[in-house]
């Protein structure tokens, strides 16, 4: 097979794994939003609206993909998802804070712990698929989708143990703190992206890098 092939087909496992990505993640926003919204869940909702915004992650690989992003084309739409996530810790932090100190239970959320166990079963699976075709083609946002699609894996962990204490043990408490944990993670996403860290990969992954990484 020649190496444009061999190039051609990685580009179409990538551009898969980017739509299974948004369709995951658009389902798992809907359900943890409304879920959350009913049981007065933060950490449901704020797991949710990261969710959302991971679907912006996968867009800007089938973007580059199907428009050929040139270097600032990549670097405005990375701040484009920073400035979200930081929207988003903010909020969260905010309505945690809110819940914490009025005492606001939230309701236990059967559904919503399915979700997370579903979410940590899936989401590590699909970070070592994006990860190994990225690095085999070189392209720099497709691993950098994989880290987020891992960081997806420690809030589904985070989501599932404040859910479970809240309903086993009664630990209203845990569901809020899980949401500040959850925001502070998606800080640091927003950071990353900002500073173009989250796209880099080692030199030999990349040799036609395009991305606004200073490692590239």
């Amino acid at each position: 097979m020649a190496a444009g092939d061999s190039v051609e087909r990685l580009r179409r496992h990538a551009v898969r794994l980017a739509w299974f990505t948004v369709a995951w993640n658009c389902a798992e926003a809907v359900v943890a939003i409304g879920e959350g919204a009913a049981a007065n869940s933060s950490a449901l909702i704020g797991f949710g609206l990261d969710s959302a915004i991971e679907v912006s992650s996968a867009a800007v690989v089938l973007w580059q993909f199907r428009a050929r992003l040139n270097e600032e084309c990549e670097r405005q739409a990375l701040r484009l998802i920073a400035t979200s996530f930081f929207a988003l810790a903010g909020w969260v932090w905010f309505t945690a804070g809110t819940d914490l100190l009025a005492q606001r239970a939230p309701q236990a959320s059967s559904v919503g712990v399915g979700l997370a166990i579903a979410s940590l079963i899936v989401m590590p699976i699909l970070a070592t698929f994006k990860r190994s075709v990225g690095r085999r083609m070189g392209a720099a946002t497709v691993v950098a989708d994989s880290a987020q699609t891992r960081l997806c894996t420690l809030l589904s962990a985070v989501l599932l143990m404040g859910l479970v204490a809240n309903a086993a043990l009664g630990w209203w408490w845990a569901d809020p703190v899980a949401a500040l944990v959850i925001g502070a993670v998606a800080a640091r996403e927003g950071v990353g992206a900002w500073q173009g860290h989250d796209c880099c990969v080692p030199a030999q992954a990349a040799p036609s890098c395009s991305a606004p990484c200073a490692c590239c």
